[in-house]
């Protein structure tokens, strides 16, 4: 074959994933432009990703499964997708990705930094190339949590989304992140964000002191079926508790941070005034 070019699936996780896709497609007597039509993609998006050089999607994972026949079995490509993503994430990350997805309500408070689920994608690409330069991990793995955090937004706009309550520290929105253009636009999101009729919006401003219930970023869910569960991240793992001896005390804290926070409309217009404040 012409301009055929040769892989290696050792090369990477994602050459991995390109190479098997190659071989199973070809098994099958498809040409790329043939599965992409099965998929809705183009011939040429196929071709990027068994080569390794388009990082593949949730969607797309499922959409091959579905196409090649290998949804829901040990060789399924959403389940090498997983793998991939997974190997990149702290302990306990994965499992707590996976409930936040069918969750019913979600309040998270964040230090720092914009949280994930409201982050754009300039701002979460910023973050990512900061930290390979810093060399906390590769280029590779920051492709990965830059899809990642578009996967999990997916979620919030499914059909019956969850109640999504956010209390950010006042650093999240003092810390400039990227060129002003990309904070400007970061800041800009957030209010669309607190427009939402599934969201509630506010800032831990700097001034709450030692009143302030938590000193490190925490997440607590809760599913369907009214079982409550909480995620919190140290340095070097994540701990998931379903416990709710232990994650109910949480959420009491939680609802003390809601009240000592300032309102959605004051969290608005703070976030409006720096937003004004940048070029």
């Amino acid at each position: 074959m012409v301009n055929r070019k040769e892989l290696n699936p050792e090369a990477s996780p994602h050459a991995a994933f390109g190479a098997k896709l190659r071989v199973v497609r070809e098994a099958q007597g498809l040409t790329q432009d043939q599965l992409g039509s099965a998929m809705g993609y183009t011939c040429g998006h196929i071709s990027s990703v068994e080569t390794g050089r388009k990082v593949p999607t949730l969607r797309f994972s499922r959409q091959v499964d579905q196409a090649l026949g290998t949804a829901n079995t040990e060789d399924s490509f959403e389940r090498q997708w997983r793998e991939i993503r997974q190997g990149s994430l702290l302990e306990g990350a994965p499992e707590y990705m996976g409930c936040e997805a069918r969750s019913a309500e979600i309040r998270l408070y964040e230090v720092g930094v914009v949280p994930g689920l409201l982050q754009t994608p300039e701002y979460a690409l910023t973050l990512a190339e900061g930290a390979v330069l810093r060399g906390s991990i590769t280029e590779e793995q920051a492709a990965e949590r830059v899809q990642m955090i578009a996967d999990r937004q997916e979620a919030l706009s499914r059909r019956s989304p969850p109640m999504v309550f956010v209390v950010l520290d006042e650093s999240c929105l003092r810390r400039p992140v990227g060129e002003p253009t990309i904070m400007n636009a970061q800041l800009e999101y957030l209010m669309e964000f607190a427009d939402r009729p599934n969201t509630m919006v506010q800032v831990a401003p700097f001034d709450l002191g030692a009143r302030r219930p938590f000193d490190l970023p925490i997440y607590i869910l809760t599913m369907p079926d009214r079982q409550l569960m909480s995620y919190a991240e140290s340095a070097q793992r994540g701990h998931l508790d379903r416990e709710s001896t232990s994650v109910l005390p949480l959420l009491t804290a939680y609802h003390q941070l809601q009240a000592l926070a300032l309102s959605q409309a004051a969290s608005v217009a703070m976030i409006s005034q720096l937003r004004k404040g940048t070029p």
